[in-house]
């Protein structure tokens, strides 16, 4: 895969995965600005194509109480400011078709969340935006399914799109990765597991969404062995106070160790060949 069509990707992806990491929601500036500088010193040191990952807003919250956001241009201009200090593309979810234009004046690739990607209106406005466009595949459909989604952005004259598998339902509360779909998307498009979210556990009693973040290595680990193009991780440094999917995030103090063994596992791997 090429990522020409990102700017700012400072390193070849030919041997390695590319990351999407960053925190679950932009909470302000200095954690935004805290947690880039770490990851990005990791990735360049491990030579691993990086964007930063953020949410200006979140609509899709359990609970009314629930945290939204600091301010959808408050939140994009903090974006903006990630991506001008350490020179990385960025990379944010939109949820109505008017963010599609905004968010596209602050981001360099545009994702669609799960519970939205058959919503065609979105991800053509998206589409029309000319961003790399990152489609999450809903815990609703099969990875087969995913071929339309990929086809209203190419029909729509954009012919960069990006599949992520979050899991799909098992039961009411429990996700599972069925790792025959790497192979399966990646006949459409590039395809990134979402490691932390596919470790969620949704439809709690409390409103509150939990998680199983043990498992974040072992499920990362069999994406690198099989072939996956990118890898989607949410980290912050302190997990308990995170404003949103704090339950299923990665402490950023783990990034480090779990990355160098995914380089380690991928540069075997790509010695077997395909």
């Amino acid at each position: 895969m090429d990522l020409h069509e990102v700017p700012k990707i400072k390193h070849s992806f030919s041997d390695n995965f590319f990351l999407l990491a960053g925190p679950c929601a932009i909470e302000g500036e200095d954690m935004a600005l805290r947690i880039a500088e770490r990851i990005v010193k990791i990735c360049d040191r491990l030579q691993i194509p990086f964007i930063f990952k953020g949410s200006f807003k979140k609509a899709n919250r359990s609970r009314i109480d629930s945290f939204t956001g600091i301010g959808d241009e408050k939140a994009l201009r903090i974006l903006k400011k990630v991506s001008e200090t350490f020179d990385i593309p960025t990379v944010t979810d939109i949820h109505e078709v008017g963010d599609a234009e905004i968010a596209a004046a602050y981001v360099d690739v545009l994702q669609i969340p799960a519970f939205l990607v058959r919503q065609t209106d979105l991800v053509v406005a998206a589409a029309k935006t000319g961003k790399v466009i990152n489609l999450k595949k809903g815990q609703f459909m099969s990875p087969e399914s995913m071929q339309h989604a990929v086809k209203k952005v190419k029909d729509s004259g954009n012919q960069n799109a990006w599949i992520t598998d979050r899991g799909t339902m098992f039961g009411y509360q429990d996700l599972i990765v069925d790792f025959r779909g790497i192979p399966t998307m990646r006949a459409f498009a590039p395809v990134i597991l979402d490691v932390t979210h596919s470790l969620q556990q949704p439809n709690q009693s409390t409103g509150v969404t939990g998680g199983r973040p043990e498992m974040i290595e072992t499920i990362a680990r069999a994406a690198v062995v099989n072939h996956v193009d990118g890898l989607f991780i949410e980290t912050h440094f302190d997990p308990a106070s995170a404003k949103s999917d704090g339950a299923n995030m990665l402490h950023l103090d783990k990034l480090d160790r779990l990355l160098g063994n995914l380089v380690t596992i991928r540069q075997l791997i790509n010695n077997l060949g395909e």
